[in-house]
């Protein structure tokens, strides 16, 4: 059987994509799998890091406001979906997935065109514009959340969550090692600040404001990922200096992170989400509005409002957010509620489940 997996463009789309793939060769030793990305973007240097074969597309975003890159988009469209029935001619694959990104929506629309079952991954609570107008045409397609029958046909629709790293979740007996490894003490609890591995600017400021707040709870100790964006802005700054505070520009072992961490404090992406759920880390959330429909927020109120979350908006961090955290942090009854709720909702088969749908739908 032949398969090919289309997206990217973030580690939102490209992590899943692995995870789906790893399943289906789990699944099948003898099974061939051919991604297809974005040139230039993260999925050409994490998939063949993965073990898998990729080729790139030209296809790049089309830009919400006006610039001289638009001019370029309907060439570099035509491109990629002239290339993207090569492809797909030349692989014959039964099936193709897409789990969203620039490089998902030409491969897809081919693979329809030409007759080939396709199934969509959406990894948000508020669907992307590429997997809407997909929707219509998919085989199948795998959501992390209720209620997505508004952007989609309901009887397409398997609630499957969201794939994630099968090494997330650590044995007990390692969490020793996890403390050792960021230099952690045994006898105070652990917050954990993470703006994925770029960084993001509004918790950045929130815990460079938060100095003396922090310096105040000598009994509580900080894991401070700032991101690569912003390490020359904060690593000297005199929060990163507190004996309690441990700075880091990335954070190379997630599932010791998410071991040695009490409450989380983090933005709103899916892929996140969906490892907080299966760690079961209670978390305050602050999403990003500089994301496509807002779907941060939606992601968020979809854990508030199930009593899963804490959420701040990005626009009252600076003043709410340590409160907020260190509230959490002292409330252990709250914090014992949430990691229940978390769990409840965590899926972390989800790999497995879209593979087995997907390998349903191949046509053979």
């Amino acid at each position: 059987m032949k398969v090919i997996i289309s997206g990217g463009g973030t580690g939102g789309h490209v992590f899943p994509a692995i995870a789906i793939a790893k399943a289906l060769i789990k699944m099948d030793a003898d099974m061939a799998i051919l991604f297809i990305g974005a040139e230039g973007k993260i999925e050409m240097e994490k998939v063949p890091n993965a073990g898998f074969k990729i080729v790139g597309l030209p296809v790049s975003g089309f830009q919400r406001k006006l610039t001289l890159r638009n001019l370029s988009f309907p060439f570099k469209l035509i491109r990629s979906l002239l290339k993207a029935r090569k492809i797909i001619k030349d692989f014959k694959p039964n099936v193709v997935i897409g789990t969203g990104g620039y490089a998902s929506g030409p491969a897809l629309k081919i693979a329809s065109r030409m007759g080939i079952p396709t199934v969509l991954q959406e990894q948000n609570s508020y669907a992307g514009v590429t997997n809407r107008l997909l929707a219509q045409k998919a085989s199948a397609i795998c959501v992390a959340y209720d209620g997505l029958s508004k952007f989609f046909p309901g009887d397409k629709i398997r609630v499957t969550g969201n794939p994630v790293r099968k090494d997330l979740i650590i044995d007990e007996n390692e969490k020793a090692f996890a403390k050792a490894h960021f230099g952690l003490d045994n006898n105070k609890k652990t917050i954990l600040v993470m703006g994925g591995s770029l960084g993001a600017r509004t918790i950045n400021r929130a815990m460079e404001a938060a100095k003396e707040q922090i310096e105040q709870r000598p009994d509580v100790q900080v894991i401070w990922q700032m991101g690569r964006l912003y390490e020359d802005q904060f690593m000297n700054c005199p929060t990163a200096q507190l004996p309690n505070v441990h700075p880091m520009v990335f954070i190379d072992r997630m599932d010791y992170a998410y071991a040695v961490a009490d409450v989380a404090v983090c933005r709103a992406g899916a892929l996140t989400i969906s490892e907080l759920m299966v760690a079961g880390v209670p978390a305050v959330l602050i999403p990003s509005p500089n994301v496509a429909e807002d779907h941060q927020t939606n992601n968020a109120m979809a854990l508030v409002n199930s009593g899963a979350a804490l959420m701040v908006k990005d626009v009252e961090a600076k003043e709410k957010l340590w409160p907020a955290t260190i509230q959490l942090l002292d409330d252990e009854g709250l914090r014992k509620k949430l990691k229940t709720k978390l769990l409840s909702l965590a899926k972390p088969d989800a790999d497995t489940e879209i593979a087995k749908i997907a390998v349903s739908v191949a046509k053979v």
